[in-house]
Order: C-alpha cells, then structure tokens, then sequence
C-alpha cells in the first residue's frame, strides 16, 4: 500500500502511537505534518526527512482552533492538499469518578474529543472539495467496553466513535471514509507498572499497520478495528431485534418478563443509521405507512 503524493497529518505523533503512525505512513510515501505540543514534534519531523521523507513539524495543541487553521493553512500552502487526518493527539487524567476533579473530565474530554473535532472540522471543506479522505479517529476499548478510573477518557473515546460513524455518513459522496482505530500500546506512562517483555509485545510499531489499512486508497468506512500486540479485532455496535409489547400499565412488567427474548443476540445486527431503529419499531407495531 502506497500513498505516494497524499498529504497526512498525525496528531499526537511526538512519540508513541503519533511517532509509529507518521514513520509508517512517510516511508509509504506520504507528506507528513508532525503534530504535537513539544520539540519532540519537530525530532520526529526531522527523523522523517533523514531518512528520506518530507515531514514538517507543527507544534501546538489540537484544543486551540486558531493553531489547527494555521497548521492547515501551512500544510496546504506547502503541498496543496489534505488526504489523511490522523486524530491521536490525547491525555490521562484517571481517578475513579467519585474523586475526580470535573477540570480534569473537561480537559480529557477536550484533548480527545474537542481536538479530533477541531482538526477535522478544518480539514473537512478541503477534503470535500478534493473529492477525497481518509480520517481515522482514537477510539479505546475504555470507551467501547469500560475501564475502572477512567469515567473521563472513555467518555470521550466513545464519543468518538458517535462522531465517525455521522461523518462517514455524510462524507460518503466525497469519497470521505472515517474510521476509529482502538490501540493496546505501551506508553511512557506504563514503564515500571507493566513487566518488561509485555511492554515489547505492547510495541506501538505493532499498532500503525491497522492505521494504515484504514487510510488505503479502497479503505472501509464506519468500521472500529482494534490492534495490539500483533492482534487485530474489529468492534461493532449492534442491536437485536427484540420484540414488540403493546403500550398499557403493564408494560414494564412485560419487559421484564420478556427480558431474555429482548436481550438475545443471535439475531443482532449493525444499523445502517439512527433511522433503521425508528423503522424497526415501526415496523413491529404494524406501521404501513410511506416507504414500507
């Protein structure tokens, strides 16, 4: 998979996952603007170009809008266009919810969810008019399945996955795919915590070739893909089928009674959209109306 003439922006990408997903995708040829708060940015540019790539740093944080449209303005004004927004940029703040400060579950919701909004929010109208982009969005599977102290970042990890699957809907006749990557990778933050040989197998090199699946040129769109340690899953929010109980005073009490008929999921299925819900409840009530 090459991507020779395309144009990436890597939140982030000072170090860790950011670092791995920007090495990757310039020796795949990409034109990389090398996000993130520190000299580190400019390090990891620096790095792309000795080994023959074109980087350029961008240092700033993804929450200050105005920095976000400068970067834009700066990348295009150099190469044109805007192919790949990689949104990883992100912070920890864990505490358990009943000892969380609430400036702390602003600032993680707005690093996360507000910086990955603000990136491509900027970008959007350039891919639009170019017909053409590939957007991957930082999920976890704190925010897909929950994690003990850490009510603030899965908030705003599943939040994201809410906000890709409404752009691939309306980016679709763009050539718009947005997509959600949830990484197992070992950071800075786990050194000492975690046994040596589990941070190797935690390798955030290990992570980007599923990041990069996501950005080909036939890429999916709307799919979670989870990656770590050489694995690769893939997520989905479904619904069942359920049933349908008639409105009255023991309606409750039916759902209760017909709970296990509610909860089966070997009929579970992915929603094409929100409307799909609305349709199948309609539809179980008997509604005959237009479009059935």
């Amino acid at each position: 998979m090459r991507l020779d003439g395309r144009v990436a922006i890597v939140t982030g990408a000072g170090g860790g996952l950011g670092r791995s997903h920007a090495l990757l995708l310039a020796r795949r040829g990409a034109r990389v603007v090398v996000n993130d708060m520190g000299e580190a940015a400019d390090t990891v540019a620096a790095e792309i170009v000795a080994e023959g790539g074109e980087a350029m740093a961008a240092v700033g944080s993804v929450t200050d809008l105005a920095f976000v449209e400068q970067m834009v303005a700066e990348a295009k004004q150099r190469w044109g266009r805007i192919d790949i927004l990689i949104n990883n940029a992100g912070v920890l703040r864990d505490k358990s919810f009943a000892k969380m400060d609430l400036a702390d579950f602003r600032l993680v919701v707005d690093v996360h969810l507000m910086g990955a909004v603000n990136c491509t929010k900027v970008v959007w109208d350039t891919m639009r008019e170019q017909n053409y982009g590939r957007i991957v969005m930082t999920t976890s599977s704190s925010g897909l399945f929950g994690n003990f102290g850490q009510s603030n970042y899965g908030a705003a990890k599943m939040a994201l996955v809410g906000l890709m699957q409404t752009l691939a809907l309306e980016g679709a006749r763009y050539d718009i795919k947005v997509n959600c990557l949830a990484p197992t990778a070992a950071t800075q933050m786990m050194e000492g915590i975690l046994p040596a040989d589990m941070l190797r197998l935690l390798n955030p090199d290990f992570v980007s070739p599923a990041m990069l699946a996501l950005v080909r040129e036939d890429a999916p769109t709307r799919t979670i893909l989870c990656a770590g340690a050489g694995g690769f899953e893939a997520a989905h929010v479904t619904m069942t089928t359920g049933v349908h109980i008639a409105p009255g005073e023991d309606a409750a009490e039916t759902v209760v009674a017909r709970w296990d008929e509610i909860m089966d999921a070997t009929t579970a299925f992915t929603p094409a959209d929100a409307l799909q819900q609305s349709r199948l409840e309609l539809a179980k009530a008997g509604y005959q109306g237009e479009g059935r």
